[in-house]
């Protein structure tokens, strides 16, 4: 089985480095998040209290 040469790890490095990257990029912005249909009929803003209830 040949060795590889240390530029060799780092260049197949880079590569699948860019590739994975470049997949993230694609996932994140192809998601186009939908509003929910109720808040765009009520026009009211929902404020949820976050105090706690000891």
């Amino acid at each position: 089985m040949p060795q590889m040469s240390p530029i060799g790890w780092l260049s197949l490095f880079i590569l699948f480095s860019f590739t994975f990257m470049l997949f993230c990029m694609m996932n994140y912005y192809s998601f186009m998040p939908i509003k929910p249909q109720f808040m765009l009929d009520n026009k009211k803003t929902i404020t949820h209290s976050m105090n706690w209830k000891w």
